[in-house]
């Protein structure tokens, strides 16, 4: 009963299986071999792109029957082929029928017929496993439990041009992380694939890069290894160069350009060499255009927002190449027009992922803004560009969301913008509904967003404290999330930096008349963290400063909290920078 459909769904399709379908399970018992061949063939024809045929059989428990025939010795290999054959079929209907599948034990019983010697048996069981691993609901880790998968499949690479479509495309899928990497690499995936870039099958080639792109993401030491792989005495960057060329299909280019940004983000190659320079970043932009399908435009633009982004003149680039920063402003716009776009199933499917294209967006526009002065003021004198990101702080979306708040902490970079754009959209109301129970990969970004707004240039500053910002920062110091605590403290610190400046002693009495922030600041300078510890030196300073007003009431207090005596200990700190700013501190006291 394991392998059937959950009861409600199973009541529902029940009511109306025919009596064909279930004729097509009851052949599949036959004592004669050759009548159950005929079966499982006509089954085969009875299924192909028709779902409720599949919903059917399986419901009436043909899954069962087909992987026992597979998997018995006494069958013939023509009946295992065709029973892997249907199974596959039946794996490309629903995701139910995908989880029935696997509920009946399916992968272990189709990696077992990778053993039989017959080829077209192999190929069989290599699709209809292909079909099941890239599918949402199966888990990678499934293809990892036996270790002696993984060095099986790279020996079967060797033996057609199927094989090495199906197994590479099952690796693609399957490696999710550094550890399925290692896997993967250390059983020779490089050196078994590389040589599939020539292949005269276009599949092959074609899953042959997207292998390369998924192992080199964010690791070191397969990039480094891609470099210097030669390929019929080409070296593999120049093999893939040559992919993303404009006359080579648009997939192809795309895949050929991850895999050089992601070799370039691991530090293999430099991001001054030309293939970055000229060819890469060219070709990522080019995927920007509106002629583009919108999967294209989204792979694109995130790919080229990962490129850029811990480097400014590829920003700068950037930039300035085919006039990205207008281009990207379509992409608020889409569909613009119904009549557009033609073909009916494209458009619904556009409409449900358009948000994919605005999440895309932001995320370039953060790379773009992350350094360079002049081109933050070219994104935000976009047309719309401060409403649109406003927008995206409330969208449904908790990606666009976070994408949309990263745009701005991005953009918050600047002391201009601060003082204008983001004070004249008062940006900061939909940042502080943000960072009311939004998840911690918001509230990271936001939080830190929110620092910015604090800082003594900008005028969102007290609006920002009038609203409720110190408790909700003092919350985020209590937060399990180690980086949601250092930007709370960060956020508290600017308060007390800045306290003497705009609004005089106001916010020195805020903080003094709140023992969860005096607590907070007393427990950060013992912080195995320096970079916090200087934070409350800042504070501490402000707050004992001798020529201000109430200065020795605040040193009382402070004294009577035990602050003291951690200046003494801090001004014995090996860092110089924490000694000296606790024997200023101490001055104050003495003078």
């Amino acid at each position: 009963m394991a392998c059937l459909l959950e009861t409600p769904i199973r009541m529902s399709v029940l009511s109306e299986v025919t009596a064909s379908s279930r004729h097509y399970v009851d052949r599949l018992f036959d004592p004669d071999p050759q009548k159950v061949l005929q079966g499982v063939i006509d089954m085969k024809n009875a299924v192909i792109g028709n779902n409720k045929q599949k919903a059917n059989l399986i419901v009436l428990g043909a899954v069962p029957r087909l992987l026992y025939l597979l998997q018995q010795e006494s069958s013939s290999t023509e009946l295992k082929t065709e029973c892997a054959v249907v199974l596959g079929s039946l794996a490309m209907g629903t995701e139910n029928n995908v989880k029935s599948l696997l509920d009946c034990h399916i992968i272990p019983a189709l990696l077992q017929g990778l053993l039989s010697p017959d080829l077209r048996f192999i190929e069989a069981c290599l699709r209809c496993l292909r079909t099941i691993f890239t599918s949402p609901v199966t888990p990678e880790e499934l293809l990892y439990t036996d270790a002696t998968v993984i060095p099986h499949l790279m020996a079967l690479l060797s033996r057609s041009r199927y094989t090495q479509e199906y197994i590479c495309q099952i690796f693609s899928h399957c490696c999710k992380g550094p550890d399925h990497q290692t896997i993967l690499f250390n059983h020779g995936a490089v050196q078994n694939i590389a040589h599939l870039l020539t292949s005269v099958s276009y599949k092959v080639r074609m899953q042959a890069l997207k292998c390369f792109s998924v192992l080199a993401f964010e690791n070191p030491q397969v990039s480094m290894t891609l470099v210097n792989v030669l390929v019929d005495g080409e070296l593999l960057p120049q093999i893939f160069v040559k992919m993303l060329q404009r006359d080579k299909p648009i997939e192809m280019q795309l895949t050929s350009a991850k895999c050089l940004t992601y070799m370039c983000r691991a530090g293999a190659i430099r991001t001054d060499d030309s293939s970055i320079v000229l060819k890469t970043l060219p070709c990522l932009v080019r995927m920007c255009s509106k002629e583009r399908l919108l999967e294209e435009r989204v792979e694109g633009a995130e790919t080229l927002a990962y490129l850029i982004e811990p480097d400014v003149e590829l920003q700068r680039i950037a930039s300035i190449t085919d006039h990205l920063i207008a281009m990207l402003a379509d992409y608020f716009k889409y569909p613009s027009s119904v009549s557009a776009i033609t073909d009916i199933k494209r458009l619904d499917h556009d409409l449900k992922h358009a948000h994919e294209l605005r999440q895309a967006a932001f995320k370039l526009y953060a790379s773009l803004g992350a350094n360079d002065e002049d081109i933050r003021k070219k994104i935000i004198e976009t047309e719309n560009m401060m409403d649109r990101i406003v927008t995206g702080l409330s969208e449904s979306s908790v990606k666009v969301r976070l994408a949309a708040v990263r745009c701005l902490h991005s953009l918050s970079r600047s002391v201009q913008q601060l003082r204008t754009s983001f004070q004249d959209h008062a940006v900061w109301k939909p940042l502080m509904k943000v960072l009311q129970n939004a998840p911690d990969e918001i509230l990271v970004v936001a939080s830190s967003m929110l620092c910015n707004l604090l800082l003594e240039f900008s005028p969102s500053k007290e609006p920002i404290l009038e609203s409720g910002a110190v408790e909700l920062l003092c919350g985020l110091t209590q937060s399990e999330n180690p980086a949601l605590r250092v930007n709370g403290i960060w956020a508290l610190m600017t308060l007390c930096i800045l306290a003497n400046i705009a609004d005089g002693t106001t916010a020195k009495e805020l903080i003094m008349t709140n023992d969860d922030i005096l607590q907070k600041i007393k427990y950060y300078m013992g912080h195995s963290h320096v970079k916090l510890q200087l934070a409350t030196m800042f504070c501490i300073s402000n707050l004992v400063r001798n020529e201000e007003e109430g200065s020795q009431e605040r040193q009382d207090k402070l004294r009577d909290m035990g602050i003291v005596d951690i200046l003494h200990k801090l001004s014995q700190s090996p860092d110089s920078n924490l000694c000296d700013k606790a024997k200023t501190a101490l001055q104050q006291y003495l003078a």
